[in-house]
């Protein structure tokens, strides 16, 4: 009996072919089962690739341990493994060691103490003129939201699909483009389960989610259709293990979802490149596009026109941090910081000429509460531009336009930067605990003492432009006019910071015209039935039932 025992727990296979087959067939299925869950890229610069490899080594050397019938002899200790692995596992044990040399030589000459000149050049910022460069944009063309309003209103129209919203869910991954000359966020939809995605798996996704940003009206566009390839699939049709498969070799950069010109869904993944050493040097060279419905995807070293993003704000800052960061060197970068110069910690989209820009400031190395500047990114292209505009950071007027309301409990969202009568201004709407926008403020860079604030675009600039003019920045010329004429049907007043105000509405019109008294002394004796003149500012189309202001009045 024991005889038996001891031969059949000492089995093994019969030749050394046999188990070098049998270490081969583990070590391939488990580092398949690896590579479809990871999704490494077949890269040398890709770390990932090194961990992959490395796990393969690993499984194999486990592997022929066991097959071989390898036992530790009493106080053999790790010198024992060695010498099984120079006997039975020589080729692997040689990759594992060249592996871990490459990698390590890899990681010390990408390092930017060598490279520093490298690292300062991945992002030309040459200084631009803002007035020239920027100009004053549409008012149809300020987007008034965030990302997470953006996200809370297309959240909020998928409840209204009753026949959507017990199988699919809103994705929460929406992207900021310009769709037909209007700055929106598309956003898919996803399976609302694992069980969701089973029976509806054969039709795909049947819809996507635009916000507009300007409007913050949210609509679900249906497709003939549906997308079968997305983020919520979670086998062959996932959009990573789709690219992987089609692209062993290309590393991504995260994957966006955009809509063409005539609203056909795209998921844009930019290759990643390192220019720099082995793994240094981040950089975008092109990118696949991949059809949602289809799964056609083909690579573009130039990306189509209506593409949008192509390279991350994250990335773009990392750059410029480098950039400025290492403007004399690496070690000037630690001791003296002669000239050193950061990005914030945030950043916003601005649309403009077609395309979408990355703002965000530029302030010193010491992080202080005053920006020298700020950039300007076209994330199609890259073109990045410096405009010197010391002044304020964006938290310090984030903070300037709160204590304004403060009594209402509005939040800020991080500022856009607008040209408004030439000067550098922070666009800022504030909202509520909900996420809705409630109103906007605007506030000067140089000066963040300078805040307007208003229940409409149209009325902020008004107000700030009279700042403006008030405090002698510029003279407000810039606003149009108009006029209106008719009978005094209402007529109320009312005391507003110490000023009384005096607010008009006209027979058959529906807004009500604010004239202080203090600029018009005519407006004190004005009556129901007097027929008026008002100069005013063109009316906000977009919200015709808010009180407008008014410049001037005259009494027929």
């Amino acid at each position: 009996m024991d005889n038996g025992a001891t031969a059949k727990k000492s089995r093994k296979p019969k030749s050394k072919f046999g188990r070098i087959l049998t270490n081969l067939l583990v070590t391939l299925v488990l580092g398949g089962i690896y590579f479809y869950l990871t999704l490494p890229a077949v890269n040398l610069q890709n770390p990932e690739f090194y961990t992959f490899v490395l796990t393969l080594c690993v499984v194999y050397i486990l592997t022929a341990l066991v097959t071989s019938g390898f036992q530790v002899k009493q106080n053999g200790g790790f010198k024992e493994y060695v010498l099984f692995i120079r006997s039975q596992c020589l080729p692997i044990g040689i990759l594992l060691v060249g592996l871990m040399v490459v990698f390590l030589l890899g990681q010390v000459i990408s390092q930017p103490i060598f490279r520093a000149s490298a690292y300062r050049d991945l992002l030309d910022a040459p200084t631009g003129d803002f007035i020239s460069d920027v100009s004053q944009i549409s008012f149809d063309e300020i987007p008034t939201l965030d990302r997470d309003s953006a996200n809370y209103l297309g959240d909020r129209q998928m409840g209204t699909l009753s026949d959507m919203v017990s199988q699919f869910e809103y994705s929460n991954d929406s992207t900021q483009i310009n769709y037909q000359g209007r700055p929106v966020r598309v956003a898919p939809i996803a399976y609302a389960d694992l069980f969701k995605w089973f029976t509806n798996r054969g039709n795909g996704l049947p819809a996507y989610v635009v916000v507009d940003m300007v409007t913050q009206q949210a609509t679900v566009k249906r497709l003939s259709e549906g997308m079968k390839y997305s983020f919520s699939e979670p086998l062959n049709r996932n959009v990573m293990r789709h690219l992987r498969f089609n692209f062993p070799t290309m590393m991504f950069a995260q994957p966006e979802f955009e809509i063409d010109e005539n609203g056909d869904p795209w998921w844009i993944a930019p290759r990643l490149v390192k220019t720099i050493g082995l793994f240094g040097g981040t950089d975008i060279q092109g990118a696949v596009l991949l059809n949602a419905v289809t799964g056609e995807c083909q690579y573009h070293d130039e990306v189509p026109a209506w593409v949008d993003n192509l390279y991350a704000p994250a990335l773009v800052m990392q750059q410029y941090d480098y950039h400025g960061t290492l403007v004399h060197g690496f070690i000037n970068s630690l001791f003296g910081q002669r000239d050193v110069t950061q990005t914030t910690t945030g950043y916003n989209y601005i649309a403009m000429n077609d395309d979408v820009y990355m703002y965000t400031g530029v302030t010193s190395a010491n992080a202080d509460q005053s920006n020298l500047g700020f950039l300007l990114c076209n994330l199609r292209t890259k073109d990045t531009k410096f405009y010197a505009a010391p002044g304020a950071t964006e938290e310090a007027a984030r903070a300037s336009a709160e204590g304004v309301v403060q009594d209402l409990g509005y939040n800020s969202t991080f500022p856009i930067l607008l040209n408004i009568s030439g000067e550098p201004t922070y666009f800022i709407p504030l909202k509520d605990a909900a996420n809705l926008v409630k109103t906007y403020a605007m506030v000067n860079v140089a000066r963040y003492d300078i805040v307007a604030t208003g229940a409409t675009v149209t009325a902020t600039e008004e107000q700030y432009i009279r700042l403006l003019g008030d405090r002698g920045v510029v003279v407000p010329d810039a606003l149009p006019q108009t006029t209106a004429t008719g009978v005094i049907e209402e007529l109320r007043s009312a005391v507003l910071d110490g000023n009384t105000y005096y607010f008009i509405r006209l027979k058959g019109e529906e807004v009500f015209y604010s004239v202080s008294a203090a600029d018009s002394n005519l407006a004190v004796i004005l009556d129901v039935g007097d027929n008026v003149t008002i100069e005013h500012t063109p009316i906000d189309e977009d919200r015709p039932s808010e009180i407008l202001t008014g410049y001037s009045v005259s009494r027929k």
